[in-house]
């Protein structure tokens, strides 16, 4: 049997996500998750001694998401963007030791695209060379303090809505082998594999022992199996390339399904659902067990 920790995201019920809801970390427990993944607190958001606390208390372990935007981009021509990029990311590791935490995932690259207001546009060659390799040189910078502190990174690949530098398996792998650092890996979203990966299975494969941290998401971002990603195959492919870190759900509401909603806005609850959650969590561990399973 696998023996993956199962986990969920915290902007889930609250973003920003502040002390005042700290109550989700046992409503979480209840659900059956063992682990928690918090948005990197921007300065004065959280107290960190209190959260860590708080996160322990529940019998839960903490993992980190990331939040670039364009005045912090490894990726970015503008050097005081840069060298800010590298500084969130060195900020990201102490913050992380401070939480008890060892993984701080997402795009860590930079470069968001239309969510952050940035159209996308053509790339000559000279400029896709040139932000890779700073991303390359920002993330070996960052990396090498990470590999002190004993912290990962996980560099994770969005769609091609979110930006035009890492959509696929293929492109954080590049990016983490040029890095060549055993402190920077590569972080998985099967939301985002459904649209650009040509078989996920065969890019968690690819993936293979470089693969992080995952995130468990249904194509249209609802509770796990009640879309059509298959988890059992899923679920195969981790036991095959021995992946034991955490897998960590992200779910979206879908509460208004009339034509002109913006499915891409976050919600807050407005009932609860930690039912649906807890079944979610209890599909996924069974989709796992029986993957763990031998014939």
């Amino acid at each position: 049997m696998m023996t993956n920790s199962i986990g969920v995201i915290s902007m889930f019920y609250a973003r920003p996500f502040a002390r005042e809801h700290f109550d989700c970390f046992q409503r979480i427990k209840r659900a059956g998750a063992d682990v928690v993944e918090l948005l990197v607190p921007e300065p004065g958001e959280l107290d960190l001694v209190e959260t860590r606390a708080a996160i322990r208390d529940a019998g839960l372990s903490c993992v980190l998401a990331a939040r670039v935007n364009l005045t912090r981009d490894l990726a970015s021509a503008d050097i005081g963007a840069h060298k800010a990029g590298i500084a969130y990311l060195e900020a990201c590791i102490d913050i992380a030791a401070a939480l008890g935490a060892t993984i701080v995932g997402g795009p860590l690259y930079g470069a968001p695209l239309v969510f952050a207001g940035r159209a996308p546009a053509p790339v000559d060659e000279s400029e896709r060379k040139r932000r890779i390799d700073a991303i390359v040189a920002g993330l070996a910078q960052a990396g090498r303090r990470a590999a002190d502190s004993g912290i990962l990174f996980g560099v994770e690949p969005l769609n091609r809505f979110e930006t035009d530098i890492c959509n696929t398996t293929r492109h954080a792998l590049e990016i983490v082998e040029r890095v060549g650092s055993s402190a920077v890996g590569v972080m998985l979203d099967t939301f985002h594999m459904n649209m650009e990966e040509f078989d996920l299975t065969d890019a968690i494969r690819r993936a293979g022992s470089q693969l992080v941290h995952f995130q468990a998401n249904e194509n249209n971002r609802g509770f796990v199996g009640s879309g059509h990603i298959d988890w059992p195959a899923i679920a195969r492919a981790l036991r095959d390339v021995t992946y034991r870190g955490p897998i960590v759900l992200e779910p979206f509401r879908r509460s208004d399904e009339r034509a002109g909603t913006p499915l891409a806005q976050w919600r807050a609850p407005t009932e609860n659902e930690d039912e649906p959650l807890a079944a979610s969590i209890a599909f996924l561990k069974a989709a796992l067990a029986f993957a763990g399973r031998t014939a």
